[in-house]
C-alpha cells in the first residue's frame, strides 16, 4: 500500500488549513456586521463563540482525519463501530465540496478579473455609474466569467496535481505569506487616510447602545453565526489536512493557531475597508457591492488608487484561491482513497467536472436569470451558496460532533485520545465532554434553524414553512443515524498508532 503523503512542516499545515478557513466572508461580511452590531462589543462576543463553537468542530475534523489517515471517502468506515451506518453521511462532505466549488470558482474568477482590470486601468477614472456598469457588464457576459473561472480551475488543478508538499504546501505558503503582507500594507494605507479615525472608532470602540438597539439576541446570533461559518467547517475540507498530519502535536493547539490566524485576517480586513469608507464619506456595505462597487469607487478617489486597488484584488484572489485549492484537494483525495487512482488522473477528471458544474452559476446571471429558485432576485449561485452555507456546513458539523461524542459513533474516549496525542502543552479539556456531547449539537441546531427562519421569513409564510419542513427532515435523517443502535454488537474501534 502506497505510503500516505504528509506535510513537510508544521507551518505548512497551519498555513494550508488557515488558507482554507480564510475566505471571502472574512473581508466582505465581517467588518460590516462588526460595525453594525457595536464594534468591539461584537468582537468580544464573536471571540467567545469562536472558542466554544468553531474551534471544537475544527478539532473534530482534524482528529477524524488524522486517526483515519484518509479522506471522507473512508474515514467513517474505518472508525465507526461494526454494524453502524455513519458512512452513509460521508456524502454531506463530498456533495458539499462540489457545491462549494460550483460557486466559489466563479467568484474567485471575478477577483482575478478585477485585479487584471484594475491593473490595466480599466476601472481608473470611472464615476460611480461607470464602476457599477463594469460589474453589470461582467455578470452579463457568460464568456468573460467562464474564461476567468476556467483560469482559476486550471491554477488549482496545476497546484494540486503536483502533490501535497511540492504543490499545495509550497504554493500555499507563498500565497499566504503574500496575503498576510498585502493585508498589513493595505490596512496601514487605509489608516493613514484623512478622516480614517472615524472609521476606526466605528469599528473598534465598543458601542453597547448601538448593539442593544438591534437586540441582544440578534447580536449574539450574528456573532455565533459568523464564528461558525468563518472556518469552513462541516464538509470535510479540514478533515483531509488532518489526515496529512503526523502525531507530534495535539490538535487542540493546532486548531487554536488556525483560529487566531483566521481572526487576524478578519480584523485586519475591517481596518482596510471601514476607515477607507469613512475617509471618503461612502456608506459601508456588505457583500459583492462592497467588493466590486464601493471599494473601486474609493480607489478611484485615492492617491495611487490604481496600485492600491490592484493589490486589494490580488489579496482577495489569494484569499479565495487558497480555499478553492483546499477543497479541490479534498475531492482529489476522495478518488485516490476510494478508487486507488493516481493524483493526476483524479485531478484531470475533477478539472473537467468542476468546469462543467460551474457553468450554471455563471448562466444564472444572464441566460438563465429567469430562474429564481429562492424567490425574487435570487439566482442559481444563490441556491448553491444556500445549500452549502445554510445546510451542508451546519449539518456536516453536527455529524462530526455527534460521531466524535456518541457511544454508537467513534466515541469520546477514542476522540479524546487522538486529539491530545502529541507534545503540545494545550490539551483539549476533559470538561468539554458534556458540552460537546449535548451543548454544542444544540447550538449548531439553533444556528441551522435560525438561519432558515431569517432567510425565508421575509419571503412569505408558504416558502418559510416549505423549506422548514425540508430542514427538519434533513436533521431527522442525521439524528436517526446518530442515535441508532447498531444491529451487530457495538464495538468501538481503537485508535491506530501511526
Amino acid at each position: 500500500m502506497k505510503k500516505r503523503e504528509k506535510f513537510g512542516s508544521r507551518l505548512g499545515f497551519i498555513l494550508v488549513s488557515a488558507g482554507c478557513a480564510i475566505g471571502l466572508g472574512n473581508v466582505y461580511k465581517f467588518p460590516y456586521i462588526c460595525g453594525q452590531y457595536g464594534g468591539a462589543a461584537f468582537i468580544l462576543i464573536y471571540l467567545v463563540f469562536l472558542a466554544i463553537l468553531g474551534l471544537p468542530v475544527l478539532v473534530c475534523e482534524f482528529t477524524i482525519g488524522r486517526a483515519a489517515q484518509c479522506s471522507m471517502a473512508g474515514a467513517f468506515e474505518k472508525l465507526q463501530p461494526q454494524g453502524s451506518k455513519w458512512h452513509r453521511l460521508k456524502w454531506i462532505s463530498i456533495l458539499g465540496c462540489y457545491l462549494l466549488l460550483m460557486s466559489y470558482t466563479t467568484i474567485t474568477g471575478w477577483m482575478l478579473y478585477y485585479a487584471w482590470k484594475t491593473a490595466t486601468g480599466g476601472i481608473t477614472g470611472l464615476d460611480t455609474t461607470g464602476v457599477s456598469q463594469t460589474f453589470s457588464d461582467m455578470t452579463a457576459s457568460p464568456g468573460t466569467m467562464a474564461l476567468w473561472m476556467v483560469v482559476t480551475v486550471l491554477i488549482s488543478f496545476a497546484v494540486c496535481s503536483i502533490g501535497l508538499q511540492k504543490g499545495i504546501e509550497r504554493i500555499t505558503k507563498i500565497m499566504m505569506t503574500c496575503l498576510l503582507l498585502l493585508i498589513v500594507i493595505l490596512a496601514v494605507n487605509s489608516l493613514m487616510l484623512d478622516g480614517a479615525g472615524e472609521g476606526v472608532r466605528f469599528y473598534l470602540i465598543p458601542d453597547f447602545e448601538l448593539a442593544m438597539s438591534y437586540g441582544l439576541g440578534n447580536v449574539i446570533y450574528a456573532a455565533m453565526s459568523q464564528a461558525f461559518f468563518t472556518l469552513s467547517i462541516g464538509i470535510g475540507a479540514m478533515e483531509i489536512f488532518g489526515s496529512y498530519l503526523n502525531r507530534e502535536h495535539g490538535l487542540f493547539n493546532e486548531g487554536k493557531n488556525i483560529v487566531l490566524l483566521d481572526t487576524f485576517v478578519a480584523l485586519m480586513a475591517g481596518l482596510i475597508t471601514l476607515p477607507a469608507c469613512f475617509a471618503y464619506g461612502i456608506e459601508p456595505t456588505s457583500g459583492f457591492s462592497l467588493l466590486f462597487i464601493t471599494l473601486p469607487n474609493i480607489f478611484n478617489q485615492m492617491a495611487g488608487g490604481q496600485i492600491w486597488g490592484t493589490l486589494f484584488f490580488i489579496f482577495m484572489f489569494f484569499a479565495a484561491l487558497s480555499t478553492v485549492i483546499a477543497v479541490f484537494e479534498n475531492l482529489l483525495s476522495y478518488y485516490i482513497d476510494a478508487f486507488g487512482w493516481s493524483r493526476k488522473k483524479a485531478a484531470v477528471l475533477n478539472l473537467v467536472l468542476i468546469v462543467v458544474l460551474s457553468i450554471p452559476a455563471i448562466l444564472g446571471f444572464n441566460l438563465l436569470s429567469a430562474i429564481q429558485p429562492l424567490g425574487a432576485g435570487t439566482g442559481i449561485l444563490d441556491l448553491e451558496d444556500f445549500l452549502v452555507t445554510n445546510n451542508l456546513l451546519p449539518l456536516g458539523s453536527l455529524v462530526f460532533v455527534l460521531f466524535c461524542t456518541r457511544k454508537n459513533g467513534w466515541g469520546w474516549d477514542n476522540f479524546y485520545k487522538e486529539a491530545n496525542a502529541g507534545s503540545n502543552i494545550k490539551k483539549l479539556p476533559e470538561a468539554f465532554r458534556m458540552y460537546m456531547s449535548w451543548g454544542l449539537p444544540a447550538i449548531i441546531l439553533v444556528v441551522y434553524f435560525k438561519g432558515y427562519y431569517d432567510y425565508f421569513s421575509p419571503k412569505g409564510t408558504a416558502l418559510l414553512v416549505g423549506w422548514m419542513i425540508f430542514a427538519i427532515l434533513l436533521v431527522a435523517a442525521i439524528l436517526f443515524v446518530a442515535f441508532r443502535i447498531p444491529s451487530k454488537q457495538q464495538q468501538s474501534l481503537p485508535v491506530k498508532e501511526h
